[in-house]
């Protein structure tokens, strides 16, 4: 996604969540410590926030800051909880359970997305799936779950790594399709060596910035 289309979003998402608090673009600016201009410049989208910026938009409005990057957020609502879910490089299904080896960091996640169900982030890589608007660095929120309906994209744990694409089965195969015509389907035939197994769906894409 290109930098005009990251101001963009955000300009939307900024107007969205200081008019829910009825605030003023020099009333925002006072509360974090900017400029009116600053808080213009960000909504007319001709420039996007530095990372303590973010920090402090975050902060006030209590909403993680991947969501202040992501696109159809709808009315925002100050969340009462945030829950901290692993942000995972690696993943094992030993005995059929599904374990986290490596996590990366943390993200604080609203505990309204998640209902009680088992989720973990994951972070795109390359460029496979940019025809569903996911790109590389993207983070990735996923529903731990074994089976997806087919055309669902999902995480997909094949031996020790781990693949983001469209899930479909046929005839005893199972095809993994990606957004991007370069990359031809992977097929993987149930009688293959390799071990595939599905660890869950696709949620939510937060935009890389």
């Amino acid at each position: 996604m290109s930098e005009l289309n990251v101001k963009e979003i955000f300009a939307k998402n900024i107007i969205k969540l200081r008019k829910n608090k009825n605030l003023t673009q020099e009333e925002l600016g006072e509360h974090l410590n900017l400029g009116k201009t600053t808080i213009s410049q960000w909504e007319k989208a001709q420039k996007l926030p530095n990372a303590g910026s973010i920090e402090k938009v975050a902060a006030f409005f209590n909403v993680p800051k991947s969501m202040l990057f992501e696109e159809g957020s709808g009315q925002f609502a100050s969340y009462g909880r945030l829950v901290n879910l692993p942000v995972v490089g690696k993943v094992s299904c030993g005995n059929g359970t599904l374990a986290y080896e490596e996590v990366v960091s943390y993200e604080p996640t609203p505990e309204e997305w998640v209902n009680g169900d088992d989720y973990f982030y994951v972070i795109a890589k390359g460029d496979s799936m940019t025809g569903a608007r996911i790109c590389d660095g993207d983070l990735l929120l996923i529903r731990q779950q074994p089976i997806v309906e087919d055309g669902e994209i999902a995480a997909v744990l094949i031996d020790d790594e781990i693949f983001l694409k469209r899930v479909y089965k046929q005839n005893g195969n199972i095809i993994l399709q990606s957004e991007n015509p370069a990359y031809p389907p992977m097929v993987i035939n149930q009688n293959d060596n390799k071990n595939v197994k599905v660890i869950g769906k696709l949620k939510k894409v937060m935009i890389n910035f």
